[in-house]
């Protein structure tokens, strides 16, 4: 497929996306599969570092996720092109709720395991749903495209993310005040009912048909190197994914987020659950603006000075010793960053053919893999390297450098248009 800049489009109405049930569905399970896996991932990061007070343990998870969904993401990829994606889901998200079952068992007051038996069973749970997500992942964002028109990409990207932040927001925010009152074993019991609860919803989606091109089974290796060569030759979209690779890893602060919690802000639990909500609110506000106002007719420019934002918003957080300017700072940080998940999500939906949404979404989750989980271990070690604060306020400068550098190289970029 060559790279158009301009793909053809018309006028729709905001709410247009939402006349499809299937893709109705797919949000809410998108939605709520965010919510439990960040409740749990909080649960986990709090106790964690109150165990242990070592900004290194909180960084062993986001690692323990990344290199599991890292090395299978392709392949993961390449089987949702070839095979029933709903099967895959499926069979994935059996995997994760087994695990955390394992976590309610391991983290159980009857149970009683040492510190030294408990922390390598939870980073092995975590490992589990890397390999899990590995597969899950790719199909799911392979199976979107297929359940609503062209016409209404940029429409349905706008609410999906949306959707996906309302889980990004409410999974943060009530694990803090989970912890606080239900305590850990109950709240992951909460986990667990959600994840059921995506189960259900996946099971109403009808599975599309795999695309004609594909029906012949290939060569997996030929597979992957296609995939990862048109990723690679079509720079709309390596350029994006890359913005979003250096500056999140860079620039996110969400890993270190108890440890502000807890010694910096000392705000505790509670706090915590405040601080991990804050982005998500900045987000989801900006993504139902952005339902009537898409950033799309200067795409690319909304895009640099969107990453921009956030490192800037990243810089007044890292020096920041008081909890109200720090949420504010966090709310910014998310606002900026929707404006770049609606972009780059356009833009894949629009320049990727059919046959290859499974490996072209496992590229580009490799991207956001990366920077999240990688970048989560990059904080820890950093923290412990530098000092907790001196390592955000490097993060926050990378991710100004970093945006400054692709706005040189990127010139010709400027000319995109993505209109709604």
């Amino acid at each position: 497929m060559s790279e158009q800049l301009t793909p053809p489009s018309a006028k729709k109405s905001p709410y247009e996306a939402l006349k499809y049930p299937q893709f109705v569905a797919y949000m809410f399970a998108n939605s709520f599969i965010t919510m439990a896996l960040l409740i749990q991932e909080v649960l986990l990061g709090y106790e964690m570092y109150k165990v242990t007070h070592d900004p290194m343990a909180l960084g062993l998870i986001g690692l323990a996720e990344a290199l599991p969904y890292i090395s299978l993401a392709l392949f993961g990829g390449h089987l949702a092109d070839l095979y029933n994606k709903k099967t895959i889901l499926m069979l994935s998200l059996s995997v994760i709720i087994l695990s955390s079952v394992i976590l309610v068992w391991a983290t159980h007051s009857t149970t009683q395991l040492p510190q030294h038996n408990l922390l390598p069973i939870i980073y092995g749970v975590i490992f589990l749903i890397g390999l899990a997500k590995g597969f899950y992942s790719p199909a799911s964002s392979s199976l979107n495209p297929f359940l609503i028109p062209k016409e209404v990409f940029a429409n349905a990207t706008t609410w999906a993310s949306s959707f996906w932040q309302a889980g990004a927001i409410l999974g943060p925010g009530l694990a803090g005040f989970m912890y606080a009152y239900w305590g850990l074993t109950n709240s992951l019991w909460f986990v667990v009912a959600l994840l059921c609860t995506v189960m259900l919803l996946i099971s109403t989606i009808t599975a599309p048909p795999i695309p004609e091109k594909v029906e012949e089974k290939v060569n997996i290796f030929q597979s992957l190197k296609e995939g990862i060569a048109f990723v690679f030759k079509t720079k709309i979209i390596l350029y994006s994914i890359s913005l979003d690779l250096f500056s999140v890893l860079f620039g996110g602060v969400i890993a270190l987020l108890p440890i502000y919690a807890e010694d910096i802000l000392k705000v505790g639990a509670e706090g915590l659950g405040i601080l991990r909500a804050a982005p998500s609110i900045g987000a989801i506000l900006t993504m139902f603006m952005m339902v009537y106002f898409p950033p799309l007719k200067h795409a690319w420019r909304n895009l640099l000075l969107a990453v921009g934002g956030f490192g800037l918003a990243t810089l007044i957080f890292a020096v920041s010793t008081n909890l109200w300017i720090s949420v504010i700072a966090l709310f910014f940080t998310g606002a900026f960053d929707s404006v770049s998940v609606i972009v780059r999500q356009t833009v894949l939906r629009y320049w990727t053919p059919d046959e290859m949404r499974g490996r072209v979404s496992a590229v580009n989750g490799i991207f956001v893999s990366s920077s999240n989980e990688i970048g989560a271990f990059e904080s820890g070690v950093l923290a412990k390297l530098m000092g907790t604060v001196p390592s955000v306020i490097f993060g926050g400068t990378m991710t100004m450098i970093i945006v400054s550098i692709v706005w040189i190289r990127s010139k010709e970029l400027f000319k995109m248009k993505v209109t709604d």
